[in-house]
């Protein structure tokens, strides 16, 4: 291992963590350092926009769903031929779930794990002197988690960065930058998050201008000086974190069909499977020499038409449905059942694999943790497998058909939430993402 780490997290989410972090990438990366991303937690569009600041992939690291080994394995090939690797967080700095020491999915629990510094992103709207205050308790709240520096974001005027910077210098945290308030220093959302980055033709000059600020406002110098080489417990490879569903997978891969964990497809390939994309919205089906078929989540419901009138890929997944297994989480669920009804309320008739329909008309947010208890034999293991994964999904199950279950679920605290998705024949699908076995 060559890289040297440090992780960037916030007191709170929306305090700017994605745009300092795709930023420092993209500017430490003009340097000629060798930087890569990392993100904790269950994201899967934050590490898009690292890969395109850095030009390298950036893994999920997530210590509620992920055994210890595998945080270490995955850390380790995060930090292969690189000098910088910055770890950011998700929500505030200790936000996660109950549960052991170590295992509750907060950024914290990683920081300590491989004992790196602390960078916090620090949103000082309608704030001065308080913000030290905060960040005394930031700093003292864990002995195991070291805080070791302040980006301060959206400052005000130069008044403001002094009157901040005095009362932070008096409590002795170092700050390593000041962000000016910038209507232009954001990325573009939508209903799950930020736009990908893959989307947005101009991701280029978007990260060039953060860059640009960074390397204005921010000490770089002082932010690379701050890394230290990470603890591992466990220094052997990682087995992957699911089995893959067969040797060659056919891949659906384009603006509706997006949503795959880096350290899943690095898995699979590790194993020795080869995958092989193809695109739904292009009306392309399933490649015919692959011997398993995977949907993965995404944005189905903003091109539903299109998808309907398909008819080459419905025609070809169907055809594959027959002799080989097909599997669709999230939004490819919502495509192999046999109707999803649009933001405006109109029903497209989609793949009728499963039996299920869903409505993105009548919105609810699912949001969570999810220990999930596979219900038979199938693409992801036996009947009795236990995964560890989530839910993030606006879109609702109007009508749940005559399908068997795909699995039984729990959410983080164990609670019983009953059955989740469908499974007929060679076909299965579930709103459930997976992450790991548990």
């Amino acid at each position: 291992m060559s890289a040297r780490g440090v992780v960037l997290s916030a007191v709170r989410s929306s305090s700017g963590k994605t745009v300092v972090a795709t930023g420092i990438l993209a500017a430490l990366a003009r340097r000629g350092m060798r930087v890569r991303g990392a993100k904790s937690g269950p994201d899967y569009i934050d590490p898009a926009f690292h890969a395109a600041a850095s030009g390298a992939p950036s893994f999920n690291l997530d210590s509620w769903a992920m055994a210890p080994p595998l945080l270490d394995g995955l850390l380790q090939l995060s930090s292969q031929d690189a000098d910088l690797l910055l770890i950011e967080g998700a929500l505030g700095l200790f936000d996660g779930v109950s549960g052991p020491p170590g295992r509750r999915g907060s950024t914290a629990d990683l920081a300590a794990r491989f004992r790196l510094p602390v960078i916090l992103v620090h949103d000082v709207s309608g704030q001065s002197q308080t913000v030290a205050a905060i960040l005394r308790g930031m700093m003292l709240h864990d002995p195991d988690v070291r805080v070791a520096g302040v980006i301060l974001n959206r400052v005000g005027s130069e008044r403001h960065r002094r009157l901040v910077e005095e009362a932070v210098g008096a409590i002795g945290l170092p700050v390593l930058g000041a962000l000016p308030r910038q209507a232009d220093l954001q990325l573009p959302e939508r209903h799950l998050g930020l736009v990908q980055a893959g989307e947005d033709a101009a991701i280029g000059a978007t990260i060039a201008r953060i860059a640009d600020s960074i390397e204005r406002h921010c000490d770089l110098d002082a932010i690379a000086a701050l890394a230290l080489p990470p603890a591992l417990a466990d220094a052997s490879p990682a087995a992957p974190a699911l089995p893959p569903p067969g040797q060659r997978i056919a891949l659906a891969s384009d603006a509706a069909f997006s949503f795959l964990y880096p350290h899943v497809i690095a898995g699979w390939r590790a194993a020795g499977a080869r995958l092989v994309p193809f695109s739904p919205l292009a009306d392309e089906a399933p490649p015919s020499n692959c011997d398993a078929c995977w949907l993965p989540g995404g944005y189905p419901e903003l091109h539903a038409a299109r998808i309907a009138s398909a008819e080459t890929f419905l025609g070809g997944l169907r055809r594959f449905a027959e002799a080989r297994p097909v599997h669709g989480e999230c939004g490819g669920h919502m495509v192999l059942g046999r109707a999803l009804v649009d933001a405006d309320g109109v029903r497209h008739t989609m793949a009728g694999l499963l039996d299920h329909v869903t409505s993105f008309a009548e919105r609810r947010l699912h949001l969570g943790y999810r220990v999930a208890t596979l219900s038979g034999d199938g693409i992801l293991g036996q009947a009795g497998t236990i995964l560890r994964g989530h839910e993030f999904h606006y879109s609702v199950l109007v009508e749940r058909g005559g399908d068997a279950p795909f699995a039984f679920l729990q959410d983080a605290r164990g609670e019983a939430l009953g059955p989740e998705g469908g499974r007929r024949g060679l076909v299965s699908g579930s709103y459930f993402h997976a992450i790991a076995n548990a």
